[in-house]
């Protein structure tokens, strides 16, 4: 459908150019050519195609951290599994993200990424957006090595870094700037377009300061597998809640993090939240053994993957899960969606996505009252 006309009950909306992200009710967007043209408050002169009388309409979700979902290993998965992956995101609400492939030898990492490159221009344009690929790894600290594999674990020496550039698809690496050559890598990543993040790392808030000053932005997964609050020896954690420069990646299913410091995430650090599932193959999937960087997990019946000794390995959260569960809690829902939207989008300079406004791209999620994904359109097109 080149045109279409939504009105909605409630409808979220921030203008590309900055501003405060506010709620319509209603409201309505009119959309063409998979573009946003226009967003109005009320309802429209003409006729709508579509009138949303519950639930929100919120911009398409944007996942920072997927190392796979309903079966798949984002690293190793064969075609078929990318094409099931991109396909059934969207049911997630989620309408573009970064594949996320764990701590392997730079260069099995660099023959992924060489394979996932062949693999994009054959997925299905319904599909959720593929923004390029996270490397969280191998440039990581032995100490918080969490679900990785400690025999792999290396410095970012420049080979290392030109390799794995060489496709163009890394958009975002994870590191410990404790490393040796970390903040030399910070500053190549940087200059190449890639966003550095800090993770799996036993820094001291001094060490992920200086790592900001190198041209850091993010700090992955807080409070899982870093250095945290200590009030006579800061690490990770404190350095990610009070550098405004720094966006904390924050995974909500309220198992890797509890909800009083889920909140505590958010009123430190308003407007930087970026909310994560790190979502692994178990993700979709019922209770079983599934595979995450090539080791095998568990899936329980209840809360996040484990490894076999007990090691919390990535989640099985969705992204509209991460949103209701946020705003259980008590975080607004303009926050939430912010968090899972357009804070994302524009820390990886994609601010025509995680929005609706005119002239983004028309990624959209309605979300019912439950703030479940109901339907989800990717350029205007309807993907579930």
């Amino acid at each position: 459908m080149a045109s279409l006309l939504i009105t909605a009950n409630s409808l979220i909306t921030s203008p590309v150019d900055g501003g405060p992200t506010r709620v319509l009710s209603p409201g309505f967007v009119r959309i063409e050519n998979g573009v946003i043209t226009e967003v109005g408050e009320g309802r429209p002169v003409t006729a709508p195609d579509l009138d949303l009388r519950d639930g929100v309409l919120a911009p398409g979700l944007v996942d920072l951290q997927v190392n796979g979902f309903f079966g798949h290993d984002m690293a190793d998965a064969g075609e078929d599994g990318w094409h099931t992956v991109v396909r059934r995101l969207p049911e997630t609400g989620v309408t573009a993200f970064l594949p996320t492939f764990i701590t392997a030898p730079v260069d099995v990492q660099a023959k992924a990424l060489r394979h996932a490159k062949e693999l994009l221009p054959g997925l299905p344009a319904t599909g959720a957006k593929v923004l390029g690929v996270h490397l969280e790894g191998p440039f990581l600290s032995e100490k918080r090595k969490g679900a990785h594999n400690a025999g792999f674990l290396t410095d970012p020496i420049p080979e290392a870094i030109a390799t794995l550039l060489e496709t163009g698809l890394v958009k975002l690496v994870t590191l410990a700037p404790e490393r040796n050559g970390a903040p030399a890598a910070i500053e190549t990543l940087s200059r190449h377009g890639v966003l550095v993040s800090v993770g799996h790392s036993d820094a001291t808030a001094e060490q992920v300061e200086r790592a900001a000053d190198a041209g850091a932005r993010m700090v992955t997964h807080i409070f899982n597998a870093q250095s945290g609050i200590n009030h006579r020896d800061p690490g990770v954690a404190v350095q990610a809640l009070i550098d405004h420069r720094l966006h904390p990646g924050l995974i909500v299913d309220l198992h890797h993090v509890a909800p009083a410091v889920c909140k505590l995430v958010f009123q430190a650090a308003p407007g930087r939240v970026v909310l994560v599932t790190d979502a692994a193959a178990a993700a979709g999937m019922p209770p079983g053994t599934y595979e995450l960087g090539g080791e095998p997990i568990e899936m329980p019946e209840s809360g996040p993957p484990l490894r076999a000794d007990g090691t919390i390995a990535g989640s099985g959260l969705r992204l509209d899960e991460a949103v209701g569960n946020a705003v259980r809690i008590g975080i607004d829902l303009v926050t939430a969606v912010d968090a899972a939207t357009r804070v994302p989008a524009d820390l990886i300079e994609r601010t025509d996505l995680g929005r609706i406004a005119p002239g983004a791209a028309a990624d959209l999620v309605w979300l019912g009252d439950d703030l479940r994904a109901r339907t989800t359109w990717i350029n205007g097109q309807k993907a579930c």
